[in-house]
């Protein structure tokens, strides 16, 4: 079995044995149910490393490695077994837990991973090796929290005016057909600020009622064709005049996922993530899968 064959078309989910990674690991097993598609699960193995005299960093033995790859194909195997799914696939990958999932993103076709893994600070609702994966990789990425469930009877995304809208709905979209789910797509939006004692040249506010029927002209013309896709699929629209995360989020309470794009191509994690998608992940209690805009040759394949 090749490094390729052990991620292309798959679902990847990524295991050390925290909490949400077992979380993680129960949702991808049903994710790959629904798709019809196999399932890998990952441990990524970073050895300890031993310091000599003079400070020096010494490699571990070869011993230890095996040692550390069998116990963590171990653990893999009994987990897969524990999510009802005996014969997929494991692999042990010696690297940092962002790499290794992000070289599986570029060919599988979902990727999951706990909200925060083994050694993160409990206060924190995403850690960095998820946020990391969520911001650069090439295929959906599912974040599970401890506890997120799988219960919901909708599937929330959010819908705006960028590139990435079209794949977020589209992998919205499948979801709700394949689960029986409805579809909640929410259009946030506001309108923008005014200073005229500032800037008392400045233009004239654009009145309410326009700003209002052009965003709901716009969230119809997304909405059309995947509507005419999926005519088994029910869908609500929100048109919420408040910031995004607020109203994504106020609309979750029975989602079985969140779905929202991933904006931006900003040197810094939030700009690459978007400041929506970032804040969902931060604070989304249920199953949120981040979509990258579609690239030509993976549309084509």
């Amino acid at each position: 079995m090749t490094d390729g064959d052990a991620f292309t078309d798959r679902v990847v989910v990524g295991f050390d044995g925290s909490p949400s990674a077992s979380a993680a690991a129960a949702w991808a097993a049903d994710q790959a149910r629904v798709l019809g598609r196999e399932l890998t699960l990952v441990h990524a193995l970073l050895p300890p490393v031993a310091t000599g005299g003079l400070g020096v960093s010494l490699p571990p033995s070869l011993d230890l490695l095996d040692e550390l790859e069998l116990q963590a194909h171990e653990q893999l195997e009994a987990q897969a077994i524990s999510v009802g799914q005996p014969h997929a696939r494991t692999r042990v990958a010696v690297g940092s837990p962002s790499a290794v999932m992000l070289e599986a993103s570029e060919t599988a076709c979902l990727v999951v991973v706990g909200s925060r893994g083994r050694g993160g600070f409990k206060g924190l609702l995403l850690g960095s090796v998820s946020s990391q994966i969520a911001a650069h990789a090439q295929c959906p990425v599912g974040v599970i929290r401890e506890g997120s469930g799988n219960d919901g009877d909708t599937v929330v995304v959010g819908i705006d005016g960028s590139p990435a809208v079209e794949s977020a709905l589209a992998f919205a979209f499948d979801q709700a057909s394949r689960r029986g789910l409805r579809i909640v797509a929410v259009h946030a939006w506001d309108v923008p600020a005014y200073d005229l004692l500032i800037v008392p040249n400045g233009p004239v506010p654009v009145p309410l009622s326009n700003v209002a029927d052009e965003e709901i002209r716009l969230t119809a013309e997304v909405l059309a064709g995947f509507r005419a896709d999926y005519p088994d699929v029910d869908v609500e629209e929100r048109l919420v005049r408040a910031p995004a995360v607020q109203a994504i989020l106020e609309a979750s309470d029975r989602a079985a996922i969140v779905v929202v794009g991933k904006h931006g191509h900003g040197p810094a994690m939030g700009a690459l993530l978007g400041s929506v998608s970032n804040g969902i992940l931060h604070k989304s209690q249920r199953p949120v899968v981040v979509v990258p805009p579609l690239e030509p040759e993976r549309s084509a394949a």
